[in-house]
């Protein structure tokens, strides 16, 4: 019988529940993620989906030095494995003005820039930065409201930004996340015309930075000139994402391990997997996808169980391991401290998702 792809050869080396990340099938994804782009040079792949040093060190190797963050951890992380550009696509606000500075200060092989949306922050950015120069993108709302600059808006903060001496406007940050279109022409279609509308409301000037999309719009934004592109979940995938965009050639990389702790009643087994060890945002029956388990249902989870009806109970022994999907896993990799790298089914190492933490020195 032929082994599944996701087969572990000595699962008793990892423990449950766990992740597993699939390294070449991350640099699958790596490779496809550039020839979608047309280059390396284009992508500003996001890191808030893997969260670890070495999935941005292979990234550097095939050529990609700019990378966006959305937490001063994940920022200092980025600097620790070497990125040479990293934008922090978050709101800067209150402390986090001092951090961010001092991530300049202890990391000067990096170029960091940061986000504006109006001018409070602005001027906050400017006044701490007294006579150094702070590299800003405009951020702008184009539909998702939820943080940037309203079009209309636009280019009055542009104007405003420029009468501050300590900024250095490089560009723009256009994040269209909410166009989710399953059929690709339909969901061009809102792209292109919310990205439109933005160029139509500015005087664009020819030096700056056009950074565009996430992972749904990537494929869309990649057929225009002249911008950046940001996605990010694809580097691992998920099944949530697999199911809506299906002109996107990416595959899973990344799987949650559980195991059977339990059957304790007739049609029911008991999983380690509870809403700590996957992202619990959806409803229970989109949180994790079971590749070797048929006519299944997740019942419940609470913090460290899972309840499933099963079809096939007095085939399933307690310790069965089970491979999941997670339907989102960007928040599903913070949940855990380590990922176990697996590649051809045998255990090869373990890496430290440092970055789920809010603060790793500054």
């Amino acid at each position: 019988m032929t082994e599944d792809w996701f087969t572990l050869h000595h699962p008793d080396l990892v423990p449950s529940p766990g992740i597993v990340f699939y390294q070449d099938r991350i640099r699958r994804n790596i490779a496809i993620m550039v020839a979608i782009a047309g280059s390396p040079e284009r992508l500003i792949p996001h890191t808030k989906t893997h969260k670890t040093i070495e999935i941005l060190k292979l990234q550097l190797e095939v050529g990609i030095t700019k990378f966006k963050v959305s937490t001063i951890a994940e920022a200092e992380m980025a600097a620790m494995a070497g990125a040479p550009w990293v934008l922090l696509a978050y709101p800067v606000v209150g402390p986090n003005v001092a951090r961010w500075h001092q991530l300049m200060q202890q990391y000067p092989e990096t170029s960091f820039q940061a986000l504006v949306d109006n001018p409070i922050t602005a001027h906050a950015i400017h006044t701490y930065f007294g006579e150094e120069k702070a590299p800003v993108f405009i951020d702008v709302n184009n539909g998702m409201d939820r943080t940037g600059v309203e079009v209309g808006n636009l280019q009055s903060l542009i104007d405003y930004v420029h009468t501050l001496p300590n900024l250095e406007l490089k560009g723009l940050h256009i994040y269209d996340g909410h166009i989710r279109n399953t059929d690709f022409e339909e969901r061009k279609e809102v792209v292109d015309a919310a990205y439109q509308r933005v160029i139509d409301a500015i005087q664009a000037d020819d030096n700056w930075m056009i950074i565009t999309g996430g992972t749904p719009s990537f494929t869309v934004h990649a057929l225009r000139t002249g911008t950046y592109l940001s996605p990010g979940t694809c580097l691992l995938w998920d099944w949530g994402y697999d199911d809506l965009l299906e002109e996107q050639p990416f595959e899973w990389a990344a799987l949650i391990v559980t195991r059977v702790v339990s059957k304790p009643a007739e049609g029911l087994i008991t999983i380690d997997l509870g809403h700590k060890s996957v992202a619990a945002e959806n409803p229970v029956n989109r949180r994790v996808k079971f590749l070797n388990l048929a006519e299944y249902e997740l019942l419940s989870q609470s913090e460290e169980h899972g309840v499933v009806r099963v079809s096939s109970w007095e085939s399933i022994e307690v310790g069965d391991l089970l491979y999941g999907v997670p339907y989102h896993i960007c928040p599903t990799v913070a949940l855990h401290e380590t990922a176990t790298i697996v590649e051809n089914g045998e255990v090869v190492d373990e890496w430290t998702i440092i970055s789920r933490k809010r603060k790793i020195t500054i």
